[in-house]
């Protein structure tokens, strides 16, 4: 049922063509309202209690939600079109972006996943009396608290004796884990004898000391705890000079006690994993990347501690074979918003917008705040909003360009990483047209408005696409839409696409490259010596190269879009030997006559020209060879005679 959208112009601040929009999107628009959140509230109401309403305003969006509960009815969803296009400078119509953001925002989107992590408030504070003994004071009344203090404190200070919470001295040599479940060892180790008269007392001290708590305060002053340690859920952590930022650590612990829904980021499935086969290293794209240590390796396999994932989404942008996939949201759902946004837009303004990618903090308050205080977006600027900057890939990239965008921009946070974005994009890059990729450090909302503003882009010629399949199909699919003259495309070296060259001469068709192909890109024929090769297949993990016992693989990144890339080709083939015995064809005859030249009357096992024929047996001769030989090596003698009753009767007859 299409949804009804509720207009306001927020007290005449925008134009909004409301009979457009309802033509635009095929959707009910009500009148343009102009103070839906305060004297029309009450239209607002009955619109909500209607059902299926998207109120275009987020602004106010908690207020909308407040009033959805307090009538019972179902809260409505939210489209905010006064900063991501109302308030503009730019002249030109703003329809068709509007029309774009409502298209967006009437999709539907799976459910997110989750789990649950509890806290019993156990709560470890690490730092000096003058910092730390202050802190489990004001935390004692809402936690269950430990104190941890330097071990050289111990005799110099008096143990307080405040016995709502405990103190211990000692130096936390490591800690692992996340909120709900942090496992941590102590040397140096001495707690309080709380017996006897006058001062307490603490015991000797010894090494190796391990406990648990739920979450860790450290005011030390020292390295972190952990890498990236702002994403380590349960992990706070304060400059113990300012009593601004202890204060709001102290404030943020005291409310981490309870049960609490952690987001599953990213999806695993290990049987596409290229980390390592037979003990032969692969892929560790996401091993090296993964700011929180959150993977590890596992055998042939990673895995994913969704305890301590963050969600970065960096894995997912780098993973050649999308064994690691992001899910919240999935990856086909954003590129169901790229499509959306590029075809509605081109639908209604017959030109190409342009993309520009934001997280949801940064990048939105800088939106507003330029929407607000300065010039706001151009009409052709569209904003998609993502969960995970760092996991919008070269995929995602590539796909909003032959979906219809004629660039992308990426707005960068002071939290975002760098490296990855830049990686993913070098490989983008070297695909799109040069200038239709850019990364965007703003931080001022003119900053963001100037960079946006006085650009002149060239109509599009691309036929645009519709970005449905993994990522390496989208990749695939949008490179011939850009490049329709098809051909091959160097890739940077971190490329997840390419080919593999062969030293034919070194190459003996052992074939043992083909068995430890996790993507299935080489291949073998069961009748003949050959090595076979799929290029779209090939994920250039790096497998093939390092199980090659003769050194005769190289990997070439590159992306071949002519249609032969899509299937089998012989990369090395040689002439089968014929069984001496049978004739039948085994094996490869450089092979076998090289191992004959080399064994034949050099070796003690084959010194006798019937020694040497077995070499050049198929394995059927061979066996049958080997069973008519004087020296036979199934030969086990004569069978005994098998003993009857006869045998036996005599025998019992004499007792």
């Amino acid at each position: 049922m299409p949804k009804y959208l509720i207009l306001c112009d927020c007290e005449g601040s925008q134009e909004i063509d409301a009979d457009a929009l309802s033509a635009a999107g095929d959707l009910t628009c009500s009148k343009v309202h102009s103070t839906l959140c305060t004297h029309q509230l009450d239209q607002a109401a009955a619109a909500i209690s209607a059902g299926e309403t998207i109120i275009a305003c987020r602004q106010e969006q908690q207020r909308f939600e407040d009033l959805a509960a307090e009538i019972g009815a179902q809260p409505p969803s939210f489209v905010d079109l006064r900063d991501r296009a109302g308030w503009s400078v730019d002249e030109r119509s703003q329809v068709a972006k509007m029309a774009a953001l409502i298209a967006e925002a009437q999709l539907v989107h799976p459910p997110a996943k989750s789990i649950d992590v509890v806290s019993d408030g156990v709560c470890l504070i690490v730092g000096t009396p003058d910092n730390a003994l202050g802190a489990a004071t004001q935390l004692a009344e809402h936690l269950s608290v430990t104190v941890l203090l330097p071990p050289d404190t111990a005799g110099s200070i008096e143990v307080p004796t405040d016995r709502r919470f405990d103190v211990v001295f000692g130096t936390l040599k490591h800690a692992r884990g996340s909120l709900g479940k942090f496992d941590i060892e102590i040397d140096a180790f001495r707690e309080v004898l709380p017996g006897g008269r006058g001062a307490l007392r603490v015991s000797e001290p010894h090494d190796g000391a391990s406990s648990v708590c739920d979450l860790i305060v450290d005011l030390s002053g020292n390295a972190p705890l952990f890498p990236a340690h702002q994403k380590r859920d349960g992990y706070l952590r304060a400059d113990p000079k300012s009593r601004s930022a202890v204060a709001e650590v102290v404030f943020e612990a005291s409310h981490l006690s309870g049960e609490f829904e952690k987001p599953l980021y990213v999806r695993l499935d290990e049987q596409l994993c290229a980390h390592s086969r037979a003990q032969k290293l692969g892929c560790s794209k996401c091993l090296d990347n993964c700011p929180t240590g959150a993977i590890t390796a596992e055998g042939d396999y990673v895995s994913v501690d969704p305890a301590v994932c963050a969600g970065c989404g960096i894995c997912s942008a780098i993973c050649p074979s999308g064994a690691i996939s992001y899910d919240a949201p999935p990856v086909a759902s954003t590129f169901k918003r790229i499509e959306t946004l590029a075809s509605m837009y081109r639908k209604q303004a017959g030109t190409s917008p342009r993309l520009l990618v934001h997280d949801t903090e940064h990048g939105a308050e800088l939106i507003s705040l330029c929407a607000r205080f300065d010039r706001g977006l151009p009409a052709d600027v569209i904003p998609l909003e993502v969960a995970a900057l760092s996991g919008f890939g070269h995929a995602e990239m590539l796909g909003a360009l032959g979906a219809g965008f004629s660039t992308v921009t990426l707005l960068l946070s002071p939290n975002t990483q760098r490296q990855s974005i830049e990686s993913e994009m070098a490989i983008a890059a070297a695909i799109a047209e040069p200038g239709a990729l850019s990364i965007l450090d703003a931080s001022e909302p003119t900053q963001l408005a100037d960079d946006l503003y006085g650009v002149e882009m060239p109509d599009l010629t691309v036929t645009p696409i519709v970005p449905l399949g993994n990522r390496r199909q989208v990749t695939r699919l949008a490179a011939k839409a850009l490049r329709p003259q098809g051909g091959v495309i160097k890739l940077p070296d971190q490329a997840p696409y390419g080919a593999i060259g062969i030293d034919t001469e070194a190459c003996t068709l052992c074939l043992a490259c083909v068995s430890l192909c996790p993507s299935g890109a080489l291949g073998d024929n069961p009748d003949s010596p050959q090595l076979k090769f799929q290029e779209s297949a090939c994920l250039q993990c790096g497998l093939c190269k390092s199980v090659c016992p003769e050194s005769a693989i190289s990997l070439q990144p590159r992306l071949k879009l002519d249609d032969e890339a899509l299937s089998h080709q012989v990369l090395h083939e040689e002439e089968p030997f014929a069984c001496i015995e049978c004739g039948k064809p085994f094996g490869v005859k450089s092979t076998i006559l090289r191992i004959t030249e080399k064994l034949a009357g050099k070796h003690s096992m084959f010194e006798k020209s019937d020694a040497v024929r077995l070499i050049q047996m198929c394995d059927d001769c061979r066996i049958n060879a080997q069973f008519g030989a004087e020296s036979n090596p199934f030969a086990e003698g004569e069978r005994p005679r098998v003993r009857t009753t006869e045998d036996y009767l005599p025998k019992r007859r004499d007792h």
